[in-house]
């Protein structure tokens, strides 16, 4: 039941996050953005969606040491339904803004809550199946958040994903919390304190390392995948792609990447070997994506598919981090990790946009991409391998 409700609420949460890149222009454009503005405009939204999303991971993680994985679950999925649903009201960039913030706190808390609550309570050899199910079904919220984007209004899109998130409150009354976690509680250890994350420089750069193997992934996700209209201009493509079947090819690319990352950790006993092998296929497709001129709808889509496949290595990664740190602190990286890395989108999209004017679109995406795959590879050299790691512990 606990994977169950940790899939199903990273189901809604990616459809959630991802919703706005699909719906991103013809909700800017109902509500009086001119087109000279919507590349702007849309940045700002999601930086504004990602900062929020950064200052959550930190409030989410603490309560999630403090108070339990169970009260994050059910505190992070009301906040960002209820954002969602007041979203399809919105009539001004200023109100579509500040909700986007407010659901990106609320989104902070889902996967680090159910990630921390999965390890805890399946046994260490096989635990990496049951992250692997929870991200491969949560992935598969934004091919929803496509169909729904293109079958429906875009306020009804936001009213569809809030009432899910609802919906989902009632299932999770049947789930227990992580035993791991009550016995550190019992046992009055401190829990859920910053401090003892960063008191030495050892677990300072062991944070730092867990947060840059996972840059790749939302740079590809955040600027590529999301701005591909505008790449699609830029490589002159006779037809302009689409930005919600570009997503949609990209998640079920992601899917599969999942499974298949996940089950290979596995088999290999390694989950280091494979995040090496996918950052370096991301770094061959990014080459593709940007170096193709002209390609065909197909082949950019088909494009699209190989840099989900080739991110799809979201699950060994925040499974990493979980497995970095001891129990008392466990929720704090596991909550704050991914949301820092999605939080990188602010500072890559700043670089982008300033390097843009001088080199073009397409150089500037290059460069950016260039620095997060080496950040990427650098920082996994230095991590441990946890597979298998025994997680009854905490941090002195």
């Amino acid at each position: 039941m606990a994977i169950l409700v940790a899939a199903l609420g990273y189901f809604v949460d990616i459809y959630d996050l991802i919703l706005f890149s699909i719906v991103r222009i013809k909700s800017l454009k109902a509500i009086g953005v001119a087109e000279s503005a919507l590349l702007s405009d849309g940045v700002w939204l999601l930086n504004m969606q990602m900062i929020g999303m950064l200052l959550g991971g930190i409030l989410w993680g603490l309560l999630g040491d403090k108070k339990g994985r169970l009260s994050v679950l059910f505190g992070s999925i009301f906040l960002y339904s209820a954002a969602n649903i007041a979203n399809g009201f919105v009539n001004s960039i200023e109100a579509y803004a500040w909700l986007r913030f407010i659901a990106g706190v609320g989104l902070a808390g889902e996967l680090g809550a159910g990630i921390t609550l999965v390890s805890e309570v399946m046994p260490k050899e096989i635990r990496g199946y049951g992250t692997m199910i929870v991200a491969t079904i949560g992935v598969c919220g934004a091919v929803v958040a496509v169909l729904v984007g293109d079958l429906f209004d875009w306020r009804t899109a936001y009213f569809v994903g809030g009432g899910m998130g609802i919906a989902l409150l009632f299932l999770r009354i049947s789930v227990y919390e992580s035993g791991m976690f009550e016995k550190v509680r019992h046992a009055k250890h401190k829990m859920g304190n910053l401090s003892i994350l960063f008191r030495s420089r050892a677990n300072i750069f062991k944070y730092a390392n867990c947060v840059l193997i996972g840059m790749p992934i939302w740079f590809t996700v955040g600027i590529l995948i999301t701005f591909s209209p505008e790449f699609g201009k830029a490589l002159g493509m006779f037809l302009t792609p689409d930005a919600g079947k570009a997503v949609l090819f990209t998640y079920i690319g992601i899917a599969i990447g999942d499974l298949v990352s996940g089950c290979l950790t596995q088999i290999l006993g390694s989950r280091k070997k494979i995040v090496l092998v996918f950052v370096l296929l991301i770094a061959v497709f990014i080459a593709t994506y940007l170096l193709h001129r002209q390609p065909s709808l197909f082949e950019f889509y088909l494009t699209c598919f190989a840099l989900g496949f080739a991110v799809g290595y979201w699950a060994v990664f925040v499974t990493i981090a979980s497995e970095q740190f001891g129990t008392n602190i466990r929720a704090t990286v596991t909550t704050t990790v991914p949301n820092f890395v999605r939080g990188t989108v602010v500072p890559l999209t700043f670089f982008f946009q300033l390097l843009k004017p001088h080199v073009g679109i397409i150089q500037s995406a290059g460069i950016v991409g260039a620095v997060c795959v080496f950040l990427a590879l650098t920082s996994l050299h230095f991590l441990h391998e946890t597979h298998g790691k025994d997680l009854d512990y905490c941090e002195g």
